[in-house]
């Protein structure tokens, strides 16, 4: 199927958004996710389907450094 990932169209075979992340080597605990506009939840990778056409937000947590600071955001391409 063809989804995009970050506003670029990707082809995978995986079915949910775990296999996604396993496809990607993308450490699930690391990242938040958004399909067709709507967060989901971590609890919910593994049973969550793929569709064709879905577009697939992954956002990935950086932290560090001064602990005043709050976590940068990072979009993964």
């Amino acid at each position: 199927m063809t989804i995009k990932v970050n506003g670029e169209r990707y082809s995978t075979e995986k079915e949910t958004l775990t296999q996604l992340l396993e496809e990607l080597r993308i450490m699930p605990e690391r990242v938040a996710i958004e399909v067709n506009l709507k967060v989901i939840k971590r609890a919910d990778f593994s049973h969550f389907s793929l569709h064709e056409g879905d577009s697939v937000e992954i956002v990935y947590f950086v932290g560090g450094g001064n602990k005043l600071r709050t976590p940068r955001l990072i979009f993964i391409s």
